[in-house]
């Protein structure tokens, strides 16, 4: 099961002890009393309200504390009523109660027309005292006093919201006095002051914790979304409008987060809009709505994604139906993600931080997306990451399971899931060394399995985007999250239509906290989000420019920047690991690697720079060094598990022995880290190559060796050349890896390894190429005849006689190559090409 349920409040664990140690439980032991004791609302604090039948069928209200985890007895009716709605306010001092007193059947059986069917009250509980008549009405009402920040000193005056049936919600304000005695009574003893909040609604939901009225009023075929914010200084006023194509025709009125009174809500579920808003702490604004479906088999639902300017429909496919099971989907807010549930059918997890792609929302069919104990017309979402179930009384701190996660992760064979689980694996949960370790041997072991994306760089780049996110605000809109830029992948038995739809408007003035990240999430969008993000386009171009261009130009000002920016990385990422390193990485300088080590800080800079001028130039850099940092390490983390899960040495540059089946392992692993970062032009640390080439020399036959030399998947660094002219002797078969190597070096590289190789084959290639210089040189110019400084041993072949005459002529010319070196002539031509073909023909010279 992937969802985690924790019962953080239990009506019969908490409150059952309590009440049958006074005595009043025995009224609750009957079957016919079952739904007796029931969860009423459930406060900002936490604190919540239930109710219970006493002996007398007397009906009491009662408050659970979970800090204390202590229970306390409000108030008692001396009559069996059914109540509805029930709030209390943060001083603990009034009591509103809406209850109905009499069904109708009852009412015309006792011929009690003339008394209303719903009470609304505001009773004074410090001590219990007065009693006051709010609504005596036949349509119901619901209540809830308004919360101030916490931290706020008491306060003389409360706030009350009326949420009536017949479509509107009006404001009370209460003033209360202290008196003898601690007494706390309501000052104004005529009508208390109200205001009209709300008119024509047919859908609301309180967000308790941010004290926000979300409402929808039917506008032609459509609806409009709004929402009304209650401030502290007893202001309110209206702050989002949104307009969404959802039909509320012949719908009863649905109230979210309004009590939750569970035979109520029984009632008017099928014939009401079941739709709830969610929010995220970064500016997400979600609006989850389930729709009638045509077909029987299919049911349907829709997430408007607010923030992003576009909604998306799924349809899915049932399994198995069954005639009484309701076909309602229930949503639950996780604040990265958004979970549409169907019992014994899906598990939905959108993605509402990124829900471009569907590759990074989980569908689970199965015993995956089975949630114990939860029915699914009972389920509410008071708080984000809590469920109450109004059919047993139970809440529950709801989390994603780490373990299933991996779990799924490692056992799922569709690429979706498997993408999808990565990154919920990544940004959802805090960075910890045992699950980046379990991730990093998940790759290991599924570089080929995976099809439709890289591993290795969702891995890094995910990594790098929730790591570096938090250094400042707006960041998460610059850097890349994916290596993704599409995804054409199906989740079978879903369909999905997504289409754009206006943004919302807000109006509002110096809004903090949530209103100013989701008008930053509308501005991306606005200004084409996807463009803000950071690309690697500029930055290949560049580094290639500059690579081929090593040998043709001077050091630029420029340029000295640039490896000055490399210096930095690396002497940042030297105060991160004072440890010996296990792999042999960092060792060695790396011209290419620090040229792009440097161009990426850089570029990333001026990126940053153009979108967070507000953040600051000293900061920006520690950001940029971090993230180019972090890159660096998160290779070398790669590295250092499949080092130690292979048992290699620290050292492995041996290559008189051959590599075992670890090394091959590695080796393998480093081919795909190259091929990822390739593709998204990322640095590799410095002896990332060396290492690659080594374990390459030591675990692949020559021709395969040669093929990948040839090929770019390995590259000849100076430090491993040196090292293997160096360690092998000289057999037949050392001798030509060698040779096979020597000739594949670069130009200038070349020139250095073989001023260091004292073997016949190095003379070889000298000779070789100061006669084909020489050559070069001469063009078509005559040349006057020169009897050239012979051996002392006059040497009888025609070939090589005239070859020595004609470069003696040139030599004397003064058309010697610049890059002659000081024993290199004529001379040392003529006895290297004998030594050469004496050996060939397997003589012996001297």
């Amino acid at each position: 099961m992937l969802l985690h349920l924790v019962a953080e409040f239990d009506l019969q664990r908490d409150v059952v002890p309590w009440l049958a140690a006074r005595g009043w439980a025995a009224a609750l032991d009957t079957s016919e009393n079952s739904s007796a004791l029931y969860i009423v609302n459930v406060e900002r604090n936490g604190k919540i309200i239930y109710t219970w039948k006493g002996n007398q069928r007397n009906t009491h209200i009662g408050l659970y504390d979970p800090q204390t985890k202590q229970n306390e007895h409000l108030y008692v009716f001396e009559r069996d009523i059914h109540i509805i709605s029930c709030s209390i306010n943060n001083e603990r001092t009034l009591l509103a109660v809406s209850f109905r007193q009499y069904t109708e059947e009852e009412r015309v059986s006792q011929l009690l027309q003339s008394v209303s069917k719903y009470l609304t009250l505001l009773i004074e509980i410090h001590p219990i005292n007065n009693v006051r008549v709010l609504k005596a009405v036949d349509s119901c009402v619901r209540v809830q006093f308004l919360y101030p920040v916490e931290g706020r000193n008491t306060s003389t005056e409360s706030r009350l919201l009326l949420v009536s049936e017949d479509k509107y919600i009006e404001q009370f304000e209460i003033h209360v006095v202290a008196e003898e005695e601690q007494k706390v009574v309501i000052q104004n003893s005529g009508q208390l002051p109200r205001a009209r909040v709300a008119d024509d609604l047919i859908w609301a939901q309180w967000d308790m914790m941010e004290q926000r009225l979300f409402y929808m009023v039917p506008k032609e075929s459509k609806s409009t979304l709004k929402c009304v914010q209650f401030y502290p200084d007893e202001n309110f006023n209206s702050i989002l409008e949104s307009h969404l194509d959802v039909s509320v025709n012949g719908t009863q009125l649905k109230l979210v987060n309004f009590g939750y009174d569970y035979c109520e809500y029984q009632d008017v579920a099928s014939k009401s809009l079941n739709l709830q808003v969610f929010t995220s702490k970064a500016g997400g604004l979600c609006v989850c709505c389930s729709l009638a479906s045509d077909s029987p088999d299919e049911i349907t639902y829709s997430i408007y994604f607010l923030h992003k300017g576009y909604n998306k429909t799924f349809t899915v496919s049932l399994e198995r139906t069954e005639s009484h099971q309701l076909k309602e989907v229930a949503f639950i807010n996780l604040d990265y993600y958004v979970a549409a549930y169907l019992p014994g059918q899906f598990l939905h997890l959108l993605n509402i931080q990124h829900p471009d792609l569907l590759c990074y929302s989980l569908f689970l069919t199965g015993e995956d997306a089975r949630i114990d104990t939860l029915q699914n017309y009972s389920i509410q979402s008071p708080l984000m990451s809590t469920v109450l179930d109004c059919h047993t009384g139970s809440m529950y701190a709801v989390s994603i399971s780490e373990r299933a996660l991996l779990h799924l992760l490692q056992n799922s064979k569709r690429d979706s899931e498997r993408l999808a689980a990565l990154h919920c694996a990544l940004l959802y949960f805090q960075h910890t060394e045992d699950l980046e370790m379990q991730i990093i041997w998940w790759i290991s072991e599924n570089l080929s399995t995976c099809h439709s994306f890289d591993p290795i760089q969702e891995f890094i780049i995910a990594s790098l985007y929730c790591r570096m996110c938090p250094e400042a605000h707006n960041l998460d809109k610059l850097l890349p999250y994916t290596s993704l830029l599409d995804w054409i992948g199906i989740i079978p038995g879903v369909t999905c239509a997504t289409d754009i739809i206006p943004l919302p408007v807000l109006e509002f003035q110096n809004s903090k906290d949530f209103w100013k990240k989701l008008n930053s999430n509308l501005e991306s969008v606005k200004y084409a989000e996807p463009h803000l993000h950071y690309h690697n386009n500029v930055l290949r171009r560049e580094w290639r420019n500059l690579s081929e261009e090593r040998e043709e130009r001077p050091t630029t000002a420029y340029l000295r920047n640039i490896f000055e920016n490399a210096r930095k990385v690396l002497s940042h990422l030297d105060t991160w690991d004072s440890e010996g390193r296990l792999v042999p990485l960092f060792q060695e300088e790396d011209y290419q690697q620090q040229l792009l080590m440097g161009l990426m800080v850089a570029q990333l800079k001026d990126h940053l720079m153009r979108h967070l001028q507000y953040v600051g130039k000293k900061k920006i850099d520690q950001i940029v060094l971090d993230y180019v940092a972090n890159l660096l390490n998160l290779v070398h983390q790669i590295m250092k598990e499949v080092w130690r899960r292979h048992h290699l040495r620290s050292c492995i540059f041996c290559f008189n022995e051959r590599g075992s089946a670890g090394e091959f392992a590695v080796f393998h692993i480093m081919s795909r880290i190259l091929e990822a970062a390739n593709g998204m032009c990322l640095p590799l640390p410095p002896g990332f190559h060396t290492l690659h080439l080594g374990l390459g020399v030591r675990c692949l036959p020559l021709h395969t060796l040669l093929h990948y030399i040839d090929n770019g998947v390995l590259h000849l660094t100076e430090t491993c050349v040196r090292r293997l002219l160096k360690d092998l002797d000289d057999t037949e078969k050392n001798e030509k890896l060698k040779l096979s190597i020597v000739m594949r070096l670069p130009e200038a590289l070349g020139e250095k390894i073989r001023q260091v190789w004292n073997h016949p084959i190095n003379a070889n290639l000298m000779a070789r190429k100061y006669v084909k210089l020489l050559l070069e040189k001469l063009e078509n110019r005559q040349c006057i005849r020169f009897v050239p400084e012979r051996l002392s041993v006059p040497v009888e072949f025609l070939p090589l006689n005239y070859l020595t005459s004609m470069l003696a002529e040139i030599e004397n010319q003064g058309m010697q190559p610049h890059e002659k070196q000081d024993h290199v002539n004529v001379r040392f031509v003529e006895e290297t090409a004998l030594q050469h073909t004496m050996t060939l023909l397997g003589l012996k010279y001297s």
